[in-house]
Formats: C-alpha cells, structure tokens, sequence
C-alpha cells in the first residue's frame, strides 16, 4: 500500500492539488479535509493533477465528487488533470467523465 501524498501550490486561476499513492477507504478522508482547507474562491479553478495516483476505489471516486461539490459551492470550477487510464475507465463507465473537465497532461495551469 503506497500512503497518500497530497501537495498543491497556488497560482492565478486557483490552487493546483497533486495527488499521489492510494487513494482508498483509508485515505480518502485525508483528501476531503484537505480539499475543505484550500483557500478556493468565485471564478477560480480547483486543479486536481492525478498524474501519480497508483490506485482509486470508490470512495475515491466519492472524494473526488466531494471536491468538485466543495468548489462549485463557492462558485469555482474543477479540473482532473493527467488520469490515470485504471481511473480514467472508471469515470468513463459510471458516466462522471461527463461531470468532470479532464484534461491530459500535467497540473501545472
């Protein structure tokens, strides 16, 4: 099991969050507090880079809807960045690629 490693760093359109390791039952209230945390304001975007996920469960799946919840309540957008494939077919499949901007590459934006 590779421990959950949460990062972000600010820019002028909102903060970017890098999310690495495991993102399961046993992290993902880690993320959800982080998220809650975020200095996140009108007309910006959360950037979620996914780049170094190894793994997302479903109640990552669900952490991940709690971001886009916690931005939209406080009129800003979310962005997933750089999905992994594994996840990626799983937003595709329950239909949340529809709910989500992704975007490949880097969160860097």
């Amino acid at each position: 099991m590779s421990p959950l490693h949460l990062t972000h760093h600010a820019t002028a359109t909102g903060p970017v969050l890098r999310v690495a390791g495991e993102l399961d039952y046993a992290q993902a209230a880690a993320l959800r507090e982080y998220v809650e945390r975020l200095a996140l304001g009108p007309g910006q975007s959360l950037v979620i880079d996914l780049s170094e996920l190894e793994f997302c469960d479903s109640t990552g799946i669900s952490t991940l809807l709690a971001a886009r919840h916690r931005a939209r309540s406080v009129g800003a957008d979310v962005t997933l960045v750089a999905v992994p494939a594994n996840t990626l077919r799983i937003l595709t499949v329950v239909g949340l690629d529809r709910v989500f901007t992704i975007r490949p590459g880097g969160g860097t934006a």
